[in-house]
């Protein structure tokens, strides 16, 4: 496929606002590759250029790319400055600057591989040659071409094309219908390199991709838990379950194979090299020698035993003075569940079973640096709900309850696992995981922050869209209010994102990146909010809403609570009116 075809195809995607449209325009672009380009213009889709647990990125930013215009046609770096005011989008800079004339015909495999080798450039003056070769391949190509080459450096294409909708156009493209999504899907769980599940389900089919297993250096993407509000609900919904504390730290996954350790994140990043301790940790106490486990990360005082805040936690996830912080907030890794060990899957495997072997395979005691998290089989209210307040006296956010029949259930939010977070005074008793999309220019007092209140989201999988649910003007220090809008203005759109959908304005939008914590008094109807909205029904909003975390590093947009978790929240709220309402609707 010629790289014009594949840049042209975009731009019909960008023109288009009908979902099944854009699905069937991307399984176009993906018929259209070879099978030896496919697994190519896949990662191109996504804007990057191999999967995020490899960490390849092209390290040219917002200055940098506009220099590289700068060099490419000649231009003046006012005039750059100049359109880039007007335009709000480089990409768009470039597809001005470049000539119509005709230009070099080049691949979609050719383009890759060049801006592949670019993001491997390293050592003295690589950032420089890193400019002169994108540049040279900008001048090579034509406008709307030089506009796509500029959104892939970016890791932007600003089309709304999330995985969800990659993962419907490729049902659609390779095995002839869009609603076999969740056999790919479930594949990708798995496996989490989009290329490669597309690859295979273009070469091999359906029985290729429900083989796939988990494989030792590629990391599965996480179960997650659903919420009920009470210990009567967990096991009238679980009966007798598996009932583990719920830490607050970030969630882990390890892999070991022999000598080689690697830590991934749960937003799919190697962070091996930010935990040296864990990594000797798991060398030391792991029986055998290939295993995949996961658990939850927690600092703690080594003289105490206590745990730490949240916020002293993250501060071991840095790329610098790794060392020092190790030696100062060690530690601990409490392992829940088992993945793969030996040469055995043990996705499909029951929990209980699950846990019984991660038992036997991990050494070590209750203060090791890996331990197994304490786990109590649980069928009486009265004895959960004990459990659950000494959770929360240990200062604990809470526990999970597991089914102990249940197989792990890759990437799926589900009712195998079930969490009860401590309560506060308010209706809403637990915090809500929301996007940022846009804030509002503060008036008065908070002028001089720049910042008045932010546009939040919830997530809409089965549309790949996020929806508004809150408008959030407190919890944070003035500050921490300028810090945040000069990182949003980093990833700020002249335009409202495409996988965005609000009835409401912001002064500045946001590309859907970053998750916030928020606690909320409760759940409302409202007029002006997209989640829940169907027709001319009102939507749902958080009242009196307030941060509680800023920024979390550790969780990705899609990883924020989704509209039926709204909406299911509401239902608990107000059972009996909620049911006549989503009877009605």
């Amino acid at each position: 496929m010629k790289f014009s075809q594949f840049a042209a195809g975009l731009g019909r995607i960008e023109e288009t606002t009908s979902r099944l449209m854009i699905v069937k325009l991307v399984a176009d672009l993906l018929r259209g590759a070879s099978p030896g380009e496919r697994a190519a213009a896949t990662h191109l889709l996504q804007a990057q250029l191999r999967p995020p647990y490899e960490g390849v990125q092209i390290g040219l930013g917002e200055k940098l790319l506009a220099k590289t215009l700068v060099v490419a046609y000649a231009a003046r770096e006012k005039a750059v400055q100049r359109r880039f005011r007007a335009l709000g989008d480089l990409g768009r800079v470039a597809e001005s600057f470049a000539s119509s004339h005709p230009h070099v015909s080049v691949s979609v495999r050719h383009v890759y591989d060049a801006l592949l080798e670019l993001a491997h450039t390293a050592g003295v003056g690589s950032t420089g040659r890193k400019m002169s070769r994108l540049a040279d391949l900008l001048r090579a190509v034509g406008p709307v071409e030089a506009k796509t080459l500029v959104r892939i450096a970016q890791g932007r294409l600003r089309l709304g094309l999330g995985d969800q909708t990659i993962l419907e156009a490729a049902a659609l493209a390779a095995l002839g219908d869009r609603r076999k999504k969740s056999v790919l899907e479930q594949a990708y769980n798995v496996r989490c390199d989009l290329a490669s599940v597309v690859e295979l389900a273009f070469a091999k089919g359906e029985r290729a991709l429900a083989r796939i297993g988990p494989q030792i250096g590629i990391p599965v993407r996480p179960a997650l838990a659903q919420r009920l509000p009470s210990a009567r609900a967990i096991l009238q919904r679980l009966g007798e379950a598996q009932v583990e504390p719920k830490y607050d730290g970030f969630r882990l996954q390890v892999h070991r194979d022999g000598r080689r350790v690697f830590v991934f994140s749960r937003r799919l990043e190697n962070v091996s090299q930010m935990f040296p301790d864990l990594v000797k940790a798991t060398c030391r106490q792991l029986k055998t020698r290939r295993a995949i486990i996961e658990g939850e990360a927690i600092a703690h005082n080594p003289e105490t035993g206590e745990f730490l805040p949240f916020q002293v936690t993250m501060t071991r996830k840095r790329k610098t003075l790794i060392a020092e912080t190790s030696a100062r907030y060690p530690l601990r890794l409490f392992a829940f569940d088992l993945l793969y060990a030996g040469r055995r899957n043990y996705i499909p495997v029951p929990q209980r079973e699950r846990t019984r072997r991660l038992r036997e395979i991990l050494a070590g005691g209750p203060d090791s640096t890996v331990t197994v998290t304490e786990t109590v089989r649980v069928k009486a209210e009265r004895k959960l709900q004990d459990y659950f307040d000494d959770m929360i006296a240990r200062g604990l956010e809470g526990v999970v309850a597991k089914r102990l029949d249940a197989p792990y259930r890759a990437g799926a939010r589900g009712f195998d696992w079930v969490k009860l977070k401590r309560a506060s005074q308010s209706k809403l008793s637990d915090t809500v995981d929301l996007v940022l999309v846009g804030y509002m220019r503060g008036r008065g007092k908070r002028s001089s922050l720049g910042i008045g209140s932010l546009l939040a989201a919830c997530y809409d999988p089965n549309h790949d869209r996020f929806r508004t649910v809150a408008k959030i003007g407190s919890g944070l220090t003035d500050v921490a209010w300028k810090e945040l809008r000069v990182r949003l203005d980093g990833d700020a759109t002249q335009t409202k994102p495409a996988r965005v959908d609000s009835s409401i304005d912001a002064d500045v939008w946001v590309e859907p990146r970053y998750v916030v914590e928020v606690l909320a008094d409760e759940i409302t109807r409202s007029p002006f909010h997209t989640c829940g909205k169907r027709g001319d029904n009102a939507g749902y909003a958080l009242r009196f809403p307030r941060l509680v975390h800023g920024i979390r590093s550790d969780k990705s947009a899609t990883d924020a609570t989704t509209e039926r978790e709204i909406l299911d929240m509401y239902k608990q709220q107000w059972p009996n009116h909620a049911m006549t309402e989503l009877r009605k609707r």
